[in-house]
């Protein structure tokens, strides 16, 4: 890989460079970008209209300095000033290109802005248990693990905020665990009642399912274990018999998050095989080994038994990777690839982006999310300021969609605030 830092850089290059846009407009087009993010307390002031001092400013600056007690340097002044004046005889900057001109009103910001964040742009991840009862997950403030009835409410209440995607999560008793997994293929399984609950009542939700393995193994891992070696092809045939039964169920799409190889073509030939051709792929393309997991593994109680996950999630070291599975899985059938983690990995999601067709999905996963969640409780950040901003800069790093915790509350602040 290249220095971060030359990284950083070709990441914006690459941010404007599109339909043929002109280097020179680059400062514009960075400067409109944000979709929600505020600007802080101290530019409002000195830039919003009508707001902080009223008093006439004497553009002419003449005399300001005279009763400082010590000379001030004049930028209007010497054979090379830095500061020229205008025919009014007003300080004057010599620019005609002036970025701020399209920055001057939010109508004008409005206009010109590059990217927008909708509802529709959101899959919203539930965890759900087989109890009566809601549980609060405690590492993700917000966050519970449902009970079927609260899920349809959940469902319900996102769905008129204009969220119109879901993917189910499940915490699954102990006793059901085995390293085997059948119970991922379970008709009568927790998702599989879930999904049918969820299209019995609202037909036009979209349900996402997830095709691992980890929520049902005794192991904690995506696949099937053996002398501590997780078997690629042998946790592959299980991943088939996982998705064919949720797309049985009423899934609309599946979305292996295992990363073994071939698992999304085997996928494929099995749905297509059963029938399901309809059924769409959002493969886990790129899903690094990341730090950043922890909260969903304590609201799944699937933290793995042993070792970790480094042998087939991808190194967060690599980047170019990323390209090598996005091919693989585009070749093999998938219709959408997902980047997890998200903000840590936005340079993957432009890569992505970059290289290919398919839409491009964002997991704002679970550590990011008790991040802000942490940091907001502490009084450090502006949540809702934060959480837009956020979510602005995965779709201005190319990403089509964008799973989070957040897609309920942060579809009630755009519609809050009549952008949606």
């Amino acid at each position: 890989e290249s220095d971060p830092h030359q990284r950083h850089s070709a990441f914006f290059q690459l941010s404007i460079q599109t339909n043929t846009m002109k280097i020179t407009l680059l400062a514009i087009t960075l400067a409109c970008s944000n979709a929600f993010a505020p600007v802080s307390v101290s530019r409002t002031t000195s830039l919003s209209m009508g707001a902080g001092n009223m008093e006439p400013v004497d553009r002419t600056m003449n005399g300001i300095d005279d009763n400082l007690g010590y000379e001030a340097f004049d930028p209007t002044a010497g054979e090379n000033p830095a500061v020229a004046r205008n025919n009014q005889g007003g300080v004057w900057v010599q620019q005609r290109a002036r970025p701020r001109r399209n920055r001057k009103s939010a109508g004008v910001r409005a206009m010109v802005r590059e990217n927008i964040v909708t509802p529709s742009n959101f899959i919203y991840p539930l965890f759900i248990h087989d109890e009566d009862f809601c549980q609060d997950i405690s590492s993700m403030p917000g966050c519970q693990r449902h009970s079927l009835p609260s899920m349809l409410n959940e469902v319900g209440e996102a769905l008129e905020l204009g969220v119109k995607a879901f993917v189910l999560f499940p915490k699954v008793d102990d006793a059901l665990k085995t390293n085997l997994a059948c119970e991922a293929y379970n008709p009568e399984g927790i998702v599989h009642r879930s999904i049918r609950m969820i299209k019995e009542k609202y037909p036009e939700a979209i349900v996402c399912t997830d095709v691992a393995l980890d929520p049902y193994s005794d192991q904690g891992h995506d696949g099937v274990v053996e002398d501590g070696v997780i078997l690629n092809d042998v946790t592959v045939n299980q991943l088939c018999k996982q998705a064919v039964s949720q797309a049985r169920a009423g899934a609309d799409i599946v979305a292996p998050s295992d990363m073994q190889d071939g698992r999304v073509k085997a996928i494929r030939d099995a749905l297509d095989s059963e029938g399901f051709t309809n059924v769409s792929i959002l493969s886990y393309t790129a899903k690094y080994a990341s730090a950043y997991y922890g909260p969903f593994r304590d609201a799944l109680d699937s933290h793995p038994g042993f070792g970790d996950k480094k042998t087939y999630q991808q190194d967060p070291a690599n980047g170019r990777e990323a390209l090598i599975e996005a091919a693989l899985d585009a070749a093999e059938g998938a219709d959408m690839l997902m980047v997890k983690p998200g903000m840590p990995y936005l340079d993957i999601i432009r890569r992505l982006k970059d290289n290919s067709d398919l839409p491009i999905a964002a997991y704002h996963v679970s550590g990011e999310y008790a991040m802000l969640k942490a940091a907001v409780e502490k009084g450090w950040l502006d949540e809702k300021a934060v959480v837009l901003e956020t979510l602005t800069c995965f779709k201005r790093a190319g990403a089509d969609i964008i799973l989070t915790y957040y897609a309920k509350q942060a579809a009630k602040w755009i519609k809050e605030d009549g952008l949606y």
